[in-house]
């Protein structure tokens, strides 16, 4: 079962109030933090390429996290990993295609 981009959470590199998010590859870090998480499990070399469940992107020029919610149901502590982050940093978090 994989979800479509309706049900993906993004994290964005900007405080509630606005303000961008330091340092400038805090999306690549998350990400990479998150490499192990992946279907079927960690492979050797997994550690090379970001989780399809949590990958850096981009939008209008933004840094971004795009979440899977089936991180959720496969990591659980995973998923509340990466949004204690995105609150302890007071990030916006949405829903849906950003």
């Amino acid at each position: 079962m994989h979800s479509n981009a309706a049900d993906k959470i993004y994290i964005l590199g900007l405080s509630t109030s606005g303000r961008t998010f330091r340092p400038s590859d805090w999306a690549e870090r998350l990400a990479g933090v998150m490499s192990q998480f992946r279907p079927g499990g960690p492979q050797p070399g997994s550690h090379l390429g970001y989780s399809p469940w949590c990958v850096p992107s981009s939008f209008k020029g933004i840094r971004c996290v795009v979440v899977d919610p089936e991180l959720r149901e496969h990591e659980g502590m995973a998923w509340d990993f990466c949004m204690n982050f995105a609150k302890d940093n007071d990030l916006q978090v949405t829903q849906g295609e950003a």
